[in-house]
């Protein structure tokens, strides 16, 4: 699996800010509703949300509730469960440089084409 590695801070012992749940789990949601093909208004009125607000949640600019998510993935037909498993099979931990620091990063897709790709984040 090719890995696209984040650009390292000026100043290393600033570390590069690892990947935010809400935005993982805002692009799990968008992926699994582009895969049904529905409309996000469609996903919104079936979970009783606002359309702007799951929109939100899509782009990692909200962090919904477990009540709210556990909605969402009723609207999309799926479980919570699959949805926590799919963001956490997007999460990777590379081994970087010869002093063997940790990091945690993202796999997936990075366009429609479907290539797959890792950002990768600098850890302590």
């Amino acid at each position: 699996m090719p890995i696209r590695v984040v650009p390292q801070p000026s100043d290393p012992r600033r570390p590069v800010a690892a990947p935010l749940w809400r935005e993982l789990v805002g692009s799990a949601v968008r992926a699994r509703r582009l895969q049904r093909g529905l409309r996000l208004r469609d996903v919104a009125e079936r979970a009783g949300i606002s359309a702007q607000y799951l929109s939100e949640v899509e782009r990692g600019r909200k962090d919904p509730s477990s009540e709210m998510l556990e909605s969402i993935c009723g609207a999309l037909g799926l479980d919570l469960l699959d949805l926590v498993h799919a963001v956490g099979a997007r999460l990777v931990r590379v081994e970087v440089g010869t002093a063997g620091r940790s990091t945690i990063g993202v796999a997936g897709p990075v366009s429609s084409g479907g290539s797959v790709t890792a950002m990768v984040c600098a850890a302590a």
